[in-house]
């Protein structure tokens, strides 16, 4: 299965002028499966002009056309669920299950979407002074991109592009180049629902194309979800050319645990959250803190699950973990690994070498790794300053709450935590002190549903821009406010002042 993808613009698939091509990899078995095209600049230019040219009509369709659009649209999503999960587990790597969970929770978006009329109704106040009234609405922006990371090919990007098309603005998206056929796939769908051609368009490629969006002067604002220094550059880049930015960086999640919690509760999903999809996700749990009394029991049960967990192939019945996305990131999560036993860290469970092939010998080169867990971990030690994203989690030991809210204030990033207690005095102090954009109290993943907004703290966000929700809905419009006022004619005119105006 070894074919190219093309761009999409303005409403079909093509080839693109670079002639660049990169090979799309399956990690599960270390094969090619398909060449992607890269964008040159030109190509960025047709893809957005092609949207800045259906801005003028679909920014003028009615609430009912754009809510009837999305509505088609989310059930396509929903009829071919499984098509995409297949499609993403063959070229990221994760399970068929987990790529599933990933279009469902993104269709969230797109149903919060459908409900556009609520969410841009905007607001009026009568007589605000003698025979004024003021009203007030939002508008789109005009053409928007959308540049998402490898690993949710279909969940980041819907966390995008249907709240963009819902306010009326047309949007470029461009996808990891490591896995962007279900980009292709979701810009066929929106045809098949009745999206106008150049509404969403899909360019494909590498920096080039990157500097071509951040730099455009018709993209008014650009999304972004990736690592922190990628975020950064993405948003200085755009902010310096006139743009409004949304800039989602890196994470080290922490999951606390103290002494009062069930250990087996907190150990299952503080697994799943860690392993899950090889760990690779902004949200996954990095960190367990484990408070007082609780540290040896903890490590006890962790060491117990991570050996359980099924390491395979994505698409493969029973498997739990898949590979990660590269031979480079298998080579730098292991590295980590005995990094940390160097700087004096204790390995518990070495999931580094698993014999995947011996059960499935067609992905004897493929990018596995299995379940790490390092104890005694110190907040000096590489293995906790870095943002791994692979399947290492890292036990950190302190003797109480307080220490625990320090240590993940003190980390510089900020974008998810979790607490697992049965103390809800505990659990509220620790909403409220740590400095973390998205906590969860025994739920290890605190991913907020599509009408909460998703965004962290500190290095987690740079700017002030989260993504989806009543956020979303804002960075995507801008506000106009309409002072009216209608005069009789046989009535004796207001008179006009040359002092500034006041209410009266």
């Amino acid at each position: 299965m070894n074919h190219p993808i093309e761009h999409w613009i303005n409403g079909r698939a093509v080839p693109g002028t670079s002639g660049r091509t990169l090979p799309v990899l399956n990690p599960a078995t270390g094969r090619e499966r398909a060449r992607v095209a890269l964008a040159a600049p030109a190509d960025v230019d047709a893809a957005v002009a092609a949207a800045a040219a259906a801005f003028e009509s679909w920014s003028e369709s009615s609430l009912a056309r754009r809510a009837q659009v999305l509505f088609a649209f989310r059930e396509l999503l929903a009829r071919h669920e499984e098509e995409l999960a297949r499609i993403i587990s063959a070229e990221h790597g994760k399970t068929v299950a987990d790529a599933r969970g990933e279009i469902v929770r993104g269709r969230e978006v797109v149903e919060f979407a459908c409900g556009l009329g609520d969410v841009l109704r905007g607001g009026f106040s009568d007589q605000v002074s003698r025979g004024v009234d003021v009203h007030g609405f939002r508008q789109p922006l005009g053409v928007v991109a959308g540049i998402t990371p490898f690993n949710f090919p279909v969940m980041v990007p819907l966390w995008m592009h249907p709240i963009a098309i819902a306010t009326g603005n047309t949007f470029v998206l461009k996808p990891s180049e490591r896995d962007p056929s279900a980009a292709n796939v979701v810009a066929d769908l929106y045809r098949q629902a009745g999206l106008p051609d150049g509404v969403f368009n899909v360019v494909h490629g590498d920096k080039e194309a990157v500097d071509a969006l951040l730099t455009h002067d018709d993209v008014a604002a650009v999304s972004f979800v990736g690592s922190t220094p990628v975020a950064e550059y993405v948003h200085a880049t755009a902010v310096a050319h006139g743009k409004r930015v949304q800039a989602l960086g890196g994470a080290k999640n922490h999951a606390v645990v103290l002494p009062d919690a069930d250990l087996e509760f907190a150990a299952d999903h503080i697994t799943a959250g860690a392993y899950g999809s090889a760990g690779e996700r902004c949200m996954a749990v990095s960190v367990a803190v484990a408070v007082g009394g609780s540290a040896g029991g903890l490590v006890e049960v962790l060491a117990r699950k991570a050996r359980e967990v099924k390491v395979g192939p994505g698409d493969a019945p029973g498997t739990e973990m898949g590979p990660l996305i590269t031979h480079a990131a298998r080579q730098r999560v292991e590295g980590a690994v005995a990094t940390a036993a160097a700087q004096g860290a204790t390995v518990v469970v070495d999931g580094r070498g698993p014999k995947v092939g011996d059960a499935h010998p067609e992905c004897a080169d493929g990018f596995f790794t299995g379940p790490c867990l390092l104890d005694h971990v110190t907040a000096e030690m590489d293995a906790y300053k870095d943002e791994l994203f692979g399947p290492v989690l890292a036990v950190v030991r302190v003797d109480t709450l307080d220490e625990a809210i320090a240590l993940i204030n003190a980390n510089p990033y900020g974008n998810g935590t979790a607490l697992f207690t049965d103390s809800g005095a505990a659990a509220r102090e620790f909403q409220r002190r740590v400095h973390v954009g998205m906590i969860g109290v025994n739920v290890p993943v605190p991913v907020p549903m599509s009408y909460y907004s998703f965004g962290g703290w500190k290095d987690s966000l740079i700017g002030d821009s989260p993504v989806h929700g009543p956020e979303g809905i804002r960075f995507y419009t801008r506000p106009k406010v309409v002072t009216t006022r209608w005069p009789r004619r046989a009535a004796a005119p207001a008179a006009a002042g040359f002092t500034f105006p006041t209410s009266h």
